[in-house]
């Protein structure tokens, strides 16, 4: 597992979360889910980096939250597309396919977006919301820790 700090966008693969500050609040049109009310808040999006590229997408996230990218792929970019998103935080577990296992226990704590970013599993979501960085970033760090099966570096 990793933070904020890892630089590294090579083909590794695994599971990754985002921390990401919303200054809202704001109606957004997100693809085939319609439009969603964002509050001013912070969100916890849970993805996979086993495609082509590994955790390049994760790059691809950051360019499409500075404004440097428009194209929009994965339900997360409509919400990072928009001028009031920002990642504050990273969190990867490499080497390992744990995304429901984290969304679930991210969903088990703070209230889902329903739908959001699950549309190619059976979870209820992959999007939580809460009102404080402390305890989303303390439960994004503790769900990557402590997912069975999950391979990390300290």
């Amino acid at each position: 597992m990793t933070g904020e700090g890892e630089t590294a966008t090579g083909a590794d693969g695994g599971t990754y979360t985002l921390v990401v500050a919303f200054d809202g609040p704001a109606t957004l049109a997100v693809g085939a889910l319609g439009s969603i009310e964002f509050d001013a808040d912070w969100y916890a999006y849970t993805g996979s980096a086993f495609g082509p590229g590994g955790f390049a997408r994760v790059e691809r996230h950051r360019e499409l939250a500075a404004g440097e990218r428009d194209a929009r792929h994965w339900h997360v970019d409509y919400l990072l597309g928009h001028p009031a998103a920002g990642i504050e935080r990273v969190v990867r577990t490499h080497g390992a396919d744990v995304e429901c296992a984290v969304a679930g226990a991210l969903a088990a704590e703070f209230d889902r977006v329903p739908a959001f970013g699950a549309s190619d599993c059976d979870c209820a979501s992959h999007l939580v919301g809460a009102s404080t960085l402390e305890s989303l970033g303390a439960t994004v760090e503790r769900a990557h820790e402590t997912t069975p099966g999950q391979a990390h570096e300290p």
